[in-house]
């Protein structure tokens, strides 16, 4: 009989389904059963709906808010606290692994790590429970001293998980799937999207999967300054593809790695999943004006770990792409982002979590 995990995730924009729904696909070949659960989808009265509208709206319109509190309860060096949310999330994922009693739990939100790790505190979860986290920059809600083991984005991030909650952690290599490694064409799809000719350097701008940030002034910059051709990836948000006059702007996307294939570069806001997808597929990343909070404190950690730049203004932004142009440069940022994927894939860990 095969093992049965359970893998905890949350729609808040896409990449923590993402990698989700990849680790299934990797654990199914390897003969285990796999289910996933949104935990929002576990508050009651639809309130975890409410709860990433509130949170796209924040970062939307007012990212100032989202800064304050992410400063009060994701950045504190004090523990996290168990909050009547997480009481509410455990206790209906306590009924959930009743009914289909799992061999492990691996979460990819943090509040899923920190409701998993309220149950196996309490006693209520009696088999392994595993955290991946997916932030460059890990914050104090991914930690909680009832999980098992973290699969931190590198050793650095999981010296520092130990040293905080006691408990093992480990580097993995980055949950992206398969086609970014082995990217197909060389970029012709993406020139035709693009009208674009030969010689034009594509730079890709991604707005994540909501759309947010400050890409269309990112857009209208790298417009003017005649070197560059800039592609905005507007993920679902339709009235900011409407609001792009200074570039191309694409809509939600399932070609991903192709595009990547035929870009010079990608400006991202958010450090999440879309900046592993560009490492894989070799494309450099420059961060410039990132959503607060997480996507602020990500883009440091990646630009200080050497994996991409952090521009500060218009100029630096276009001083990175100007310096991307010599080959030494791409070839050392190539080495340290090849590093990453030459860590212990997840999926190992966590079949030896199962048993």
């Amino acid at each position: 009989m095969g093992k049965r995990l359970l893998i905890l995730t949350a729609g808040m924009g896409a990449g923590h389904d993402a990698v989700a729904g990849e680790l299934a696909r990797r654990l199914a070949s390897a003969d285990v059963e796999t289910s996933v659960i949104d935990v929002l989808e576990l508050v009651p009265l639809r309130l975890g709906d409410g709860l990433r509208r509130a949170y796209e709206a924040m970062v939307r319109s007012a990212p100032w808010t989202y800064a304050g509190i992410y400063r009060a309860f994701f950045a504190s060096g004090r523990p996290a606290r168990s909050s009547p949310l997480t009481a509410v999330i455990a206790a209906r994922l306590e009924r959930r692994i009743r009914e289909l009693p799992p061999d492990a739990v691996v979460s990819t939100f943090h509040l899923a790590a920190q409701a998993a790790g309220h149950l196996r505190n309490t006693g209520r979860l009696t088999v392994p429970s595993l955290v991946l986290v997916t932030d460059f920059a890990v914050h104090r809600m991914w930690l909680h001293a009832g999980n098992d083991r973290y699969l931190c984005p590198d050793e650095r991030a999981a010296r520092a998980v130990t040293r905080r909650t006691g408990r093992p952690a480990t580097g993995h290599a980055p949950v992206v799937r398969p086609e970014f490694r082995r990217p197909r064409g060389g970029g012709d799809r993406l020139r035709r999207l693009a009208g674009a000719g030969q010689d034009e350097r594509i730079v890709l701008v991604s707005a994540g999967a909501w759309g947010v940030g400050a890409v269309v002034d990112t857009a209208r910059g790298l417009a003017a300054s005649g070197r560059y051709l800039p592609v905005v990836l507007c993920g679902r948000n339709a009235r900011l593809r409407e609001r792009i006059r200074d570039a191309p702007a694409l809509g939600w996307r399932d070609d991903m790695a192709e595009l990547m294939a035929g870009a010079y570069a990608m400006i991202d806001n958010a450090a999440g999943l879309t900046c592993r997808e560009a490492f894989a597929c070799g494309l450099p990343v420059i961060s410039y004006r990132p959503i607060p909070g997480h996507g602020r404190e990500g883009a440091e950690a990646m630009a200080r770990d050497g994996l991409s730049f952090f521009a500060r203004s218009p100029a630096e932004l276009v001083d990175a792409l100007d310096r991307l142009g010599g080959r030494a440069l791409r070839d050392t940022r190539a080495r340290r982002v090849a590093a990453l994927f030459d860590a212990v894939p997840a999926e190992r860990v966590i079949r030896s979590a199962l048993g």
